[in-house]
C-alpha cells in the first residue's frame, strides 16, 4: 500500500525506529514528505511518555537530560550532525565552493562543535524550565513543527549541490505534499495548544524564512545540513515560546 510505504520513509528517514519489512531508498524520500509531521508527534509522543512517567520522581534537570538523551538517540543524532556540518560550513567558509566543501566533511570543527553545545545547552535549559502543565503540548508541537520546516524548504529551494540528502527532497516535493503536511501540522498544534499554536507557528514560520533567505544568499539553494540546522532551531524556538506561555 502505497500510504503504508511511504508513511515507513518518512520513520526510516528521520529516526532510528526499526521499520520490518520496508526497504529504504533515497529516492522515497521526497514521496513521504507529506507524513514528516507525524514523524515528530510520534517523536514527541515519545517525550511526553517519558516526562509523564518520572515527573514527581526525579528533579526537573535530570529529567530534562534523560528526555533531551532520548531525543538525541531516537533520531541517531540526524539533526545534531546536520547543524554541526552546517555550522562549520557557514562558519569557515568565505565562497559558495568553500562553504559546501567544509559541509561535506564529517569531522567537526570549532564552529560544529560550539553550535551542537549551544544546542543542546538551551535545549536543556529549556525543557528544565517548561511546566508540567504546558510541557507535553509544547514539546510534540515543537518536533510536529520543526519536521514540518523540510516542507517549505525544500518546496522553495534549489538544491545546492548535485550529492547529498539535499538531492532527494530539495524543489521534488509536490505542492499537494506541502500542503497536505502544513494542514496535518496545523491540526496537531491547534488540538495541543488551541489558541496559543499562533505563537510558535509565527516562530517556526519565522526561522524558517530567515534561514532560507540566508541559505539562498549564501550556497543559492539548501543541503540536507541545512535541513538539520533548521530544524534545530525551530525546535529550540517552541521550546522558548512554552516557556514564555508558562
Amino acid at each position: 500500500m502505497r500510504i503504508a510505504r511511504d508513511l515507513a520513509a518518512a520513520f526510516q528517514f528521520f529516526t532510528r525506529l526499526p521499520i520490518p519489512g520496508h526497504h529504504f531508498s533515497g529516492d522515497s524520500v521526497a514521496q513521504s514528505a507529506r507524513f514528516f509531521p507525524l514523524v515528530g508527534l510520534v517523536v514527541g509522543l515519545g517525550a511526553s511518555a517519558l516526562h509523564r512517567v518520572l515527573t514527581g520522581n526525579i528533579a526537573s534537570g535530570p529529567l530534562a537530560a534523560l528526555i533531551l538523551t532520548y531525543l538525541v538517540l531516537v533520531t541517531g543524532g540526524f539533526h545534531e550532525d546536520g547543524l554541526a556540518d552546517a555550522a562549520d560550513g557557514f562558519g569557515g567558509g568565505w565562497t559558495r565552493e568553500r562553504i559546501l566543501e567544509i559541509m561535506r566533511d564529517s569531522r567537526i570543527g570549532s564552529f560544529g562543535a560550539l553550535a551542537l553545545f549551544l544546542s543542546l545547552l538551551l535545549r536543556y535549559s529549556l525543557l528544565s524550565s517548561l511546566s508540567t502543565r504546558n510541557f507535553s503540548a509544547y514539546v510534540i508541537a515543537a518536533h510536529v513543527l520543526c519536521r514540518w520546516t523540510t516542507l517549505p524548504l525544500s518546496f522553495f529551494l534549489k538544491p545546492a549541490r548535485r550529492d547529498g540528502q539535499g538531492v532527494n527532497v530539495a524543489q521534488r516535493i509536490s505542492a499537494v505534499s506541502c500542503v497536505i503536511g502544513t494542514v496535518l501540522t496545523l491540526t496537531i498544534c491547534f488540538f495541543l495548544l488551541r489558541r496559543a499554536f499562533w505563537t510558535p507557528l509565527a516562530a517556526t514560520a519565522g526561522v524558517t524564512l530567515l534561514t532560507a533567505l540566508y541559505y539562498r544568499g549564501q550556497i543559492g539553494g539548501v543541503t540536507g545540513d541545512c535541513f538539520g540546522a533548521t530544524n534545530q532551531a525551530a525546535e529550540i524556538a517552541v521550546y522558548f515560546c512554552g516557556v514564555l506561555a508558562s
